[in-house]
């Protein structure tokens, strides 16, 4: 699949228009029910390690390609991607750490953990991170995690937050305001035969992590 999904992402990317799209509506049609299936495997097979993703569906979890163009000056129609949100409660609309799929030509990548949580979340987050912060590291530094996830992605405060000391080490997760990481892949990685396998397999690495942040979570929500 991901061969012919490349090569429609990358004529899209060059006529991302509606005309060019209606005329290429039967290829993304067919692109878009084999990407339900594969998101639909992924689910079964993450739920084998993480129970609480068992009941979602991948319209819980895939993105539209349709662009919300009204407040952007960008008026490109379409996404030039294929991607999807696997996490608890909602898939895509949840506040759970998730994993997340993205499939585009030169800029595919695999993330988790929780992207802009809302303040008071964010708040609750730093605390638990500071006072479970060996525990936070631990995860972040474990060598097949690290190799995997080498980098944390998304704002980062120029000050620590009110409240904690500006000593404080490990201090720069404490200015997060997004708690995910990110491995960027080649193409090929979603060529070979077996790239579900190894999709599988980096995504059970993010499952401490997430189990982590969603400690906070559900302590957010009560549950």
């Amino acid at each position: 699949m991901n061969k012919e999904l490349f090569q429609f992402l990358s004529e899209l990317r060059l006529h991302n228009n509606r005309e060019w799209f209606q005329a290429n509506k039967p290829r993304y049609d067919l692109l878009h029910r084999q990407f339900i299936e594969v998101v639909q495997e992924l689910i079964n097979r993450m739920t084998l390690f993480e129970p609480e993703l068992a009941g979602l569906t991948p319209k819980d979890c895939i993105f539209r390609i349709y662009r919300d163009i009204r407040f952007s000056s960008d008026k490109t129609p379409y996404k030039t991607h294929f991607g999807a949100y696997i996490a608890a409660y909602g898939g895509r609309k949840s506040e759970y750490a998730g994993y997340y799929l993205h499939l585009e030509p030169g800029a595919s990548m695999l993330a988790g953990g929780v992207w802009c949580p809302p303040p008071a979340l964010l708040k609750l987050f730093r605390k638990d991170i500071y006072e479970n912060m060996d525990e936070m590291v631990e995860i972040l530094e474990q060598p097949d995690f690290k190799r995997v996830y080498p980098e944390m992605m998304g704002e980062v405060l120029k000050r620590m937050p009110e409240g904690y000391p500006s000593d404080c080490p490990h201090g720069e997760l404490l200015r997060r305001k997004d708690f995910s990481v990110v491995s960027h892949k080649p193409d090929d990685f979603f060529l070979s035969p077996d790239w579900l396998d190894h999709v599988v397999e980096d995504f059970k690495l993010l499952y401490p992590f997430n189990r982590f942040l969603n400690y906070t979570v559900n302590e957010f929500y009560g549950k």
